[in-house]
């Protein structure tokens, strides 16, 4: 068989869940086990560059893979977003993989054999969303994805956990089956179809008042996305190991949210219809709320973990609010966002669980004067904040300039209030964390000691934050080319 940009699209599915039946087999072995798991990344992230290869090239490679009522197709078509999508999940499988391997044995979780089957499921779920060729197949693997990682969020079995799944479980699928699937229906029915196109899909004609509420019905159905106020599953999702919620925040997840309503906004509704909507306007709010309204809540969570997860409601909706403005600029800067926000953010998580595992410290009051034995950590994190805030050469600046200049150019000046008072709200519950580390003396001298030994036992907590927090860097001098591969996309590749 020769390998065709078809096989290549079906590989997408087929590697990670080949290593999902290959894990459990070799159980009894550690190291074949996550041998299995990273040899998988590395195949898959292979398969993947050669896919944003041929994207780039102006291809579109498409698979069907099959039919159902008779007029229904599940199929496979990769374009721009969905290939950045395809390469993010892909790249960091491979980092979070290494991150958890320190992880689960330096805190000698149970069920491992079970966490990495399901995370390769969850990928599988990933790729699948991000090849999607129509909403049909995107709804599929949605509710895949969903299903996938529901065991890794209740992974640790106790009261808190199964809380925390239940929670979880309940707003994504109620969400997705009570709000995205009649949005779905209604698009088959009002234009005659449910595939992705540049420009949209409507017919010209079409009514305002539909368009409107569609676009309400995908903003809240797609709960991934974490607009609030259906947001809660993404805190309550926080009773995971790290590794998870890594996962969770930067690979497949809520990335898989976010790039979902990127998706319909660009594809389905098509940048002027949904521009013309007074509903994009009153999303446009919703989505500048939530930005703000999270930060302030972040600033008033000492668990760090849960700081990170309300970080991460106001980063997201960033995305919402480029597709809500829905100018070339603002749609680019939310494509942005999508990759800076992905690298960012698991550097923060990995970061924090290099701590829990290396000095078992869960609260932000209790890292005074931790970064002067775990400075790369600490480095790591400081790099990441640096990075979610915006602050050049950081790759987070570019989203920030895109959206910005977004809001300028829809005549929504008034949502740069928004954006800049986030920036500043980062500013005050990140880097004082950083601070804290370095800056205060230890609370207990004597503990220092102790956690310097330590940290030479785990140094796979420690390394994947360290290179994830320099690809947060390095990102920031390769905007241009995100940049033009991301613009076709719109309608006639122009912003």
């Amino acid at each position: 068989m020769t390998y065709s940009s078809e096989l290549a699209l079906a590989l997408l599915l087929i590697i990670p869940l080949i290593a999902a039946i290959l894990i459990p087999l070799v159980r009894k072995s550690q190291n074949l086990r996550e041998a299995v798991t990273l040899i998988a990344a590395f195949a898959l992230l292979g398969n993947v560059i050669y896919l944003v290869q041929l994207v780039a090239g102006g291809a579109r490679p498409e698979l069907h893979l099959g039919t159902f009522a008779g007029k229904f197709d599940i199929k496979f078509v990769l374009e721009p977003l969905g290939a950045v999508f395809a390469a993010i999940a892909s790249s960091l499988w491979i980092l979070n993989t290494l991150f958890a391997i320190g992880y689960m044995r330096g805190n000698k979780e149970k069920n491992q054999t079970r966490f990495y089957a399901f995370v390769a499921i969850a990928i599988a779920g990933a790729m699948g969303i991000a090849a999607s060729g129509n909403l049909i197949t995107l709804f599929v693997f949605y509710e895949a994805l969903t299903l996938s990682t529901f065991p890794l969020v209740t992974h640790k079995g106790d009261e808190k956990a199964k809380r925390g799944g239940t929670i979880y479980a309940l707003i994504l699928m109620g969400t997705s089956l009570g709000l995205l699937l009649p949005a779905i229906i209604a698009v088959q029915v009002i234009a005659g179809t449910t595939d992705f196109m540049v420009g949209g899909v409507f017919p010209a004609g079409t009514s305002t008042l539909a368009v409107s509420v569609l676009l309400f019905l995908f903003a809240f159905g797609i709960g991934k996305a974490a607009l609030m106020p259906v947001h809660p599953w993404l805190p309550n999702a926080m009773v995971a190991p790290t590794p998870v919620s890594a996962l969770l925040h930067a690979v497949a997840v809520v990335k898989a949210g976010v790039f979902s309503i990127l998706k319909v906004v660009t594809y389905t509704f098509g940048p002027a219809l949904a521009a013309g909507s007074s509903m994009s306007t009153i999303l446009s709010w919703v989505a500048a709320i939530s930005i703000v309204l999270a930060s302030i809540i972040a600033m008033r969570q000492d668990n760090l973990k849960k700081r990170l997860a309300y970080s991460t409601v106001s980063q997201l909706s960033y995305i919402t609010l480029g597709a809500m403005l829905a100018t070339g600029f603002a749609l680019v800067g939310g494509a942005l966002q999508i990759i800076m926000h992905a690298w960012g953010k698991i550097t923060l998580f990995m970061c924090a669980g290099a701590i829990y595992t290396v000095a078992h410290r869960t609260e932000i009051s209790k890292l005074n004067g931790l970064g002067r034995t775990m400075p790369f950590v600490f480095g790591a994190f400081l790099v990441g904040s640096l990075s979610i805030i915006g602050v050049p050469p950081m790759g987070g600046s570019w989203p920030k300039f895109f959206l910005m200049y977004g809001a300028l150019d829809s005549g929504k000046a008034i949502i740069l209030a928004a954006l800049i008072v986030s920036s500043v709200l980062n500013v005050i519950y990140l880097v004082p964390i950083a601070i804290r580390g370095f800056m205060r003396p230890p609370d207990n001298p004597e503990d220092d000691e102790h956690i310097a030994e330590v940290r030479k036992k785990h140094r796979w907590v420690i390394i994947p934050p360290v290179l994830t927090a320099t690809g947060a860097l390095i990102l920031f001098f390769f905007a241009g080319n995100m940049t033009d591969f991301i613009k076709p996309m719109l309608p006639g590749g122009v912003m």
